[in-house]
């Protein structure tokens, strides 16, 4: 890297932490981020463990892969829709009442778990925590160019979203320890859990806290309409808005080749530690997810540099293709080897979605950035379903399913592909700090 290009890194970070003292706006967004996906973390930790890990439940991990698939796939195709609320409705507001309801939401899993009732029961009831917390996810993005300046608007999305992805981890460790102290069963799963309700209410208050409309949207999508009809033509204008913007799509196919291989990967990962025994399981599964996380962490301090340097669209390439490369080693089984491709995983999946952030924050207009951000949750979602019910179909007994190692090779190699196809040439080395955009500066 050139003399020059470390000068304006530096700068640029430097202009970020100025940013942070001097903006309280975008310190309580990090705090909402930070607060909101360590009730994630706690949540979702307590609820795998509720159901695959617990001495008086014996679900069969694809029974529930497969029920996981059939209550998750409504949403994908709905939750989209109810994405245009974040441009029609106060975005403050927003994250404040998600919050809330997804508090209340998990306090009923918890009933569900603590009375033993079947896991369908209990996996329809986090179906509805799940759409919260993702309408939660996408408010935050939307909101993050309100509060943060433009140069700087990498830097803070490779800090914020990668921290946030971390704030997952450590929601699992405060699941590890509040399960040693209330045990495994139905009641202590469900006590777990309600740790996740005081963090949802206090991401909630936090949020509370910015001004009306600070987070926008600054002119809402089709004023004068109901919200009603903000929802029905939610998807519409959102994928309207994908077409339009190469880069977006470009990134968002990235994304949905990582989150297919992720899918596939998750649940070789479950049934291969399933066969360890309850104990070792939700060990071995721990370690995974912590280097996941540790890879997304150094994604915090590569993808800056990296999109300075060569740009979003070489950055996405070599992403994609370092991924294969880890996939491809996946094929061992060893233990130690998949940590380390998980490693490398949580690293380019990270890439990706950064990209993916920067690509919507400042290429979209603010009208229907929120509508865009649900479209990118409708990849997550549907891309993760399907990853998962071929992989349930597929996956032998062992969890050694070679076929579906090759499958993720392949998806990463044809993503490539895809976003050389769609990537406009003219963006392939540019600085998205310099595109035009609608950031609002809240210190001006």
């Amino acid at each position: 890297m050139s003399s020059a290009q470390v000068t304006r890194d530096q700068r640029g970070w430097s202009v970020f932490i100025h940013s942070l003292r001097s903006s309280p706006g975008l310190g309580r967004l990090l705090s909402v981020r930070l607060s909101s996906q360590i009730t994630d973390g706690i949540f979702q930790a307590a609820l795998v463990g509720s159901i695959l890990f617990n001495p008086e439940r014996h679900a069969d991990p694809l029974a529930v892969a497969g029920g996981l698939a059939v209550l998750l796939l409504p949403y994908s195709l709905i939750g989209p829709f109810a994405g245009a609320l974040l441009d029609h409705w106060d975005r403050r507001n927003v994250l404040l009442y998600a919050n809330l309801l997804r508090g209340l939401i998990i306090g009923l899993v918890a009933l569900a778990v603590a009375s033993g009732a079947p896991d369908v029961v209990v996996l329809i009831s986090a179906l509805a925590a799940t759409g919260a917390s993702r309408f939660v996810a996408a408010g935050l993005s939307a909101g993050l160019p309100h509060v943060a300046r433009r140069e700087v608007l990498v830097a803070t999305n490779a800090l914020f979203t990668t921290l946030g992805g971390a704030m997952l981890t450590v929601g699992l460790g405060v699941t590890l320890g509040l399960r040693a102290i209330f045990g495994d069963d139905n009641v202590g799963s469900a006590l777990t859990m309600l740790a996740g309700i005081v963090l949802a209410v206090v991401s909630g208050g936090l949020a509370h806290g910015f001004r009306p409309l600070q987070l926008g949207p600054d002119e809402p999508d089709d004023p004068g309409r109901s919200a009603l009809h903000a929802v029905s033509v939610g998807l519409w204008h959102g994928a309207r808005a994908v077409r339009h913007h190469k880069t977006v799509a470009a990134a968002l196919s990235a994304i949905g080749a990582h989150r297919l291989v992720f899918g596939m990967n998750t649940l070789m990962i479950l049934v291969l530690t399933r066969q360890m025994g309850p104990g070792d399981g939700v060990d071995r599964v721990s370690v995974v997810i912590g280097f996941t996380g540790a890879g997304a962490l150094l994604a915090a301090v590569i993808t800056p540099i990296a999109v300075a340097r060569v740009g979003r669209y070489v950055t996405l390439l070599v992403a994609l293709g370092v991924g294969a490369v880890a996939e491809l080693s996946v094929l061992s089984f060893e233990f130690a080897v998949i940590c380390g491709s998980a490693f490398v995983l949580g690293l380019i999946g990270q890439v990706a979605k950064l990209c993916g952030d920067v690509a919507m924050q400042v290429d979209v207009g603010d009208a229907v950035r929120g509508q865009v951000f649900s479209v990118q949750d409708a990849v997550f979602n549907i891309a993760y379903v399907g990853a998962v019910t071929v992989a349930a179909l597929a996956i032998p007994d062992d969890g050694q399913a070679v076929g579906l190692v090759v499958l993720g090779v392949v998806l990463y190699l044809v993503g490539m592909l895809v976003v050389r196809l769609l990537h406009p040439r003219g963006h392939w080395s540019a600085d998205p700090t310099t595109v035009r955009t609608t950031v609002t500066d809240p210190a001006a």
